[in-house]
């Protein structure tokens, strides 16, 4: 099961005042097949870093800490097929057209019903269920009402258990909670608000273990988007 989240803030922060918390989300996540962060960077740009590895043994991480932005997303993989890991895999997905990043924690149960389709496009180029999502939001942004009216849609579209974040281009950070056996939960650290999966525990452990310190702590409704 993979661990994901959103960060935003009034002003700039640096990266890696959230490497600690982010260290820890993959340990007590079980995660570290495979990373990913996507940043707000000073001009408007969404700037993306992946890779294979671990976060933790990822010596990149730092490079990446030292950038500053208001706007985050970053994702730690668990894959559910092992097969998958790789770097067409390796989430974040950036929109092609630089809307947005996506990212997706459980399964898109009905991936296979529009695979065939996006790969005679041409435009798939990994196994996994999470890109074949992220090709339908592509095609879906431009007509949707809101963030979190499409992604609700996407869900009630490919059905399974489906925690799903996006970081847009103007800054905005969702998180859709929609999966039962991963709980989401907002919190501040420090003037940095937080939206993040609950390393796979059917309570509040997240707060014992990953984010001792944070406040203002809330739990995300099933089939509720947190914007931040």
């Amino acid at each position: 099961m993979c661990e994901q989240y959103v960060a935003r803030s009034a002003t700039p922060f640096r990266i890696s005042a959230l490497w600690d918390f982010t260290e820890r989300l993959e340990r007590y996540g079980i995660a570290g097949f495979g990373w990913g962060a996507t940043w707000l960077d000073s001009s408007g740009v969404l700037r993306s870093h992946r890779d294979i590895g671990s976060f933790v043994d990822d010596q990149t991480r730092e490079a990446v800490g030292r950038n500053e932005t208001r706007a985050l997303l970053v994702h730690l993989r668990r894959p559910s097929k092992f097969s998958t890991i790789g770097p067409a895999d390796t989430q974040p997905f950036d929109d092609p057209a630089g809307r947005y990043a996506f990212s997706h924690n459980g399964d898109l149960e009905n991936h296979e019903a529009y695979r065939a389709a996006y790969r005679k496009a041409g435009r798939l180029h990994g196994k996994a269920d999470t890109e074949v999502g992220a090709r339908w939001l592509e095609d879906e942004w431009a007509a949707a009402r809101s963030i979190p009216a499409v992604l609700g849609k996407l869900h009630h579209t490919f059905g399974g258990h489906a925690n799903l974040a996006v970081l847009t281009s103007a800054g905005e950070a969702h998180h859709y909670a929609g999966n039962d056996e991963n709980p989401v939960f907002s919190f501040d650290l420090g003037s940095i608000r937080v939206v993040s999966t609950g390393m796979y525990s059917l309570d509040r452990s997240v707060f014992t273990y990953v984010a001792p310190e944070a406040t203002n702590r809330a739990l995300v409704p099933l089939t509720r988007t947190a914007s931040i």
